[in-house]
């Protein structure tokens, strides 16, 4: 089946047989859609999201580790789907579509070159589980929502051309000062003269107006506990009503040792993407190119009951600029959190007294454009104990 409209490319259509049938609407990471008369769109802006699943058949991890992921990297399969959002909104926006035998933007490319199965890819699936061993995970096994924002946060340290602020709330609270400090801050002990020879045009540029903007783009990650066993019911409509707002990423979470990216409800339905569908590992073409079809989960999402999620997940939110941090702020404070009988986290204005002193994380000396990331990743352990001392 598909659907056209007119003047508009073909679509393949998408199966939305598995979300609720209702009168309720749908809300897709801050888009809201009627079922009934924006079928279209709804589907267009779920294919659209990148959809990273097990795969096998790629270089061992480690060079003697695992060659597939499959029934262990499912949590760190939906920390790149998260990610990955907040990438695409920082350099497409959050109303680009992906079509299907469609010439993408550079960036799109770039962007997906981050996540490939390959060592030397920013945020590889060998990158996530080697870093993870400086977080108590072996490789091979399975990742919590925390552990998987930790390692992100790490990892962001190398990514020169993204520049992500990477802020994970600590002990359910989300300190407006030390994000405002971390955002405004500009590390400054990397080696422009070796980055300069593989920066594309477009994004020196890009990344020049954004240092003088005084703001680097902020991933902010809130783990949360939201019952013991269960979620407890007070949390539900606090949890749903993160996925209204415009700087929703989703949440990471699912079932114990069974993870899910959750982009989106409808009614009592948390809808989500699923990692667990292996794929062969994709190798990149001779002209840097990718067959991408299969970073696009072509059929329609799944959806579960709320009160059957486990109750640790992760929430998360880009903010491109200040303002949308701000607003993001204003939001919660007066819609979420203002109307609970318990609050889902606290949002506090200034760094507790109490706390250790907040200081900016620094990357070490190794340097990374884009997807071309640590050259060995043994330096990535050497630094880990700079890490525990400059991270909050």
């Amino acid at each position: 089946d598909y659907l056209k409209h007119e003047n508009e490319p073909i679509l393949e259509y998408m199966d939305l047989e598995e979300l609720p049938d209702s009168d309720d609407p749908v809300y897709i990471l801050g888009k809201q859609y009627d079922m009934k008369t924006e079928k279209c769109d709804l589907q267009s802006d779920i294919v659209s999201r990148l959809w990273f699943t097990y795969r096998k058949k790629f270089s061992p991890i480690g060079g003697t580790g695992p060659s597939s992921d499959a029934g262990w990297g499912c949590m760190l399969r939906c920390g790149q789907m998260m990610l990955a959002q907040a990438l695409i909104c920082q350099h497409l926006g959050r109303d680009w579509q992906w079509e299907k035998h469609k010439e993408h933007p550079e960036e799109y490319r770039q962007i997906l070159q981050c996540f490939l199965d390959r060592k030397d890819c920013c945020y590889s699936i060998h990158q996530m589980a080697q870093m993870g061993v400086g977080e108590g995970k072996s490789i091979g096994e399975w990742f919590g929502p925390n552990t998987v924002a930790q390692v992100l946060k790490k990892l962001a340290l190398f990514d020169e051309w993204n520049s992500l602020a990477v802020y994970v709330s600590m002990d359910n609270t989300v300190v407006i000062e030390d994000i405002k400090t971390m955002c405004k801050y500009q590390p400054h002990n990397h080696s422009m003269a070796h980055a300069a020879s593989h920066q594309r045009t477009w994004s020196r540029c890009r990344d020049t107006l954004e240092q003088s903007s005084g703001w680097r783009p902020l991933l902010l990650i809130v783990p949360l506990r939201l019952g013991i066993n269960h979620i407890n019911p007070v949390y539900v409509d606090a949890f749903k009503a993160c996925f209204k707002m415009p700087q929703s990423l989703g949440a990471l979470g699912g079932k114990p040792n069974h993870a899910y990216y959750f982009i989106g409800f409808s009614g009592d339905e948390i809808i989500y993407l699923d990692p667990h569908t292996t794929q062969t590992f994709v190798e990149t073409e001779e002209a840097g190119t990718v067959q991408d079809q299969t970073y696009h989960c072509q059929k329609g999402p799944n959806s579960m009951k709320v009160l059957k999620l486990d109750p640790s997940v992760a929430l998360g939110f880009f903010c491109k600029d200040e303002n949308e941090f701000n607003n993001w702020c204003e939001v919660i404070e007066k819609e979420i959190l203002k109307h609970q009988s318990l609050r889902m986290f606290e949002l506090i204005p200034k760094h507790p007294p109490h706390w250790p002193p907040f200081v900016p994380p620094t990357k070490p000396e190794v340097s990374t454009i884009g997807a071309e990331l640590i050259e060995s990743t043994d330096k990535l352990f050497d630094v880990e104990e700079e890490f525990e001392i400059l991270s909050v």
